[in-house]
């Protein structure tokens, strides 16, 4: 796999190695993952991912900023963002490798 990005296509790739299904079957397993999970934090449920993180959305307040361009200040409007916290075994992991 690259170790820049992951692919949809390099995970499907990937889960049809390890378990010997065909490539269109794994593809369509993915998918339905990420769909499962966007789906989920639509509706405002955070997503927990047992020994890898959490994926939550959470409010961003309004807020002031500037324009780098044109050096003008605009207001930030509010938004909500997908926050993602890594679980402690997965810090441990990364943090010690």
């Amino acid at each position: 796999m690259n170790k820049n990005n992951v692919t949809r296509k390099e995970l499907a790739e990937a889960v049809a190695a390890r378990l010997g299904y065909p490539l269109s079957t794994c593809s369509d397993i993915v998918d339905n993952f990420f769909d499962s999970m966007k789906s989920s934090m639509l509706d405002g449920t955070d997503v927990k991912l047992v020994h890898f993180g959490t994926f939550s959305v959470r409010d961003k307040n309004p807020r002031k900023g500037r324009n780098p361009r044109t050096g003008d200040t605009i207001t930030i409007q509010e938004r909500q963002i997908v926050s993602f916290r890594p679980s402690k075994k997965l810090r441990a992991k990364i943090n010690h490798s």
